[in-house]
């Protein structure tokens, strides 16, 4: 990719979403492997310290911005990116791309009964033809090979894995080779629970505005508290020694 900055040790493709579908749609249509990857405010802060985390993201083919936030970095930081590139955005596009190109799709993780609904919801709206296959996000680390080798033989062309970081970019960056298959393997993190509606998603103009984060935090501020509030302070204190150093 010739189109990347770096900003606090992540490296950022600079792409608009209709871009990045754009890549996505060569890649399957090329049978290439394209690992790609978010990042917002609180994986960039937890990449600070955590080495194979940041291996994982860094080495990925193709990194969008998630969040708003690191979209103002960037422009603080004198390296504008064009837009946010929200991975559950992303996904929903993808879902409907593969409708229309007879792709087929294995949607990996969040609770049985969540992915369950995800696969149900997609199957009624579009067709049951684009499900290669699901599987919840509980698993050993025993597992993974034996769990990757299942997708890739499944016959789907994207693979979208809804678990928590940092596991989901680890198992995407290790198991890459097994997963060979699969022409487009992405992490979604919570998007099966709103896809399958457990958790609401912000209005338009909060998200515009970057305040997604806030939405979430006070439909669950027991979970959120630490990641949100914590988090974003860290990150623009990284930001601003960025900027001032």
């Amino acid at each position: 990719m010739n189109n990347r900055i770096n900003i606090l040790n992540t490296t950022i493709d600079n792409y608009s979403m209709q871009e990045t579908l754009s890549l996505v749609g060569t890649a399957i249509e090329d049978n290439k492997q394209m690992h790609h990857v978010v990042v917002n405010a609180g994986k960039i802060v937890s990449m600070q310290k955590d080495l194979q985390l940041r291996k994982s993201v860094n080495e990925s083919d193709l990194i969008n911005a998630d969040g708003q936030a690191v979209v103002w970095a960037s422009k603080m930081l004198g390296k504008p990116l064009k837009e946010r590139v929200a991975g559950i955005d992303l996904m929903v596009n993808l879902v409907a791309l593969a409708a229309q190109k007879n792709y087929k799709i294995f949607f990996f993780g969040a609770k049985e009964e969540i992915v369950k609904g995800v696969v149900s919801k997609y199957s009624e709206q579009y067709s049951n033809d684009i499900i290669a296959g699901y599987r919840n996000g509980y698993f050993k680390k025993e597992e993974e090979q034996e769990i990757a080798k299942q997708i890739s033989d499944s016959g789907a062309n994207m693979l979208f894995v809804a678990i928590s970081s940092p596991t989901k970019e680890n198992f995407l960056f290790e198991n890459k080779v097994l997963l060979n298959k699969v022409n487009f393997i992405m992490g979604v993190g919570g998007s099966f629970d709103v896809v399958a509606g457990k958790v609401k998603r912000a209005p338009l103009w909060m998200q515009k505005n970057g305040l997604e984060w806030f939405y979430r935090f006070i439909q669950e501020p027991k979970r959120m508290w630490k990641r949100y509030l914590i988090g974003n302070y860290k990150f623009l204190t990284l930001v601003l020694k960025e900027k001032f150093s």
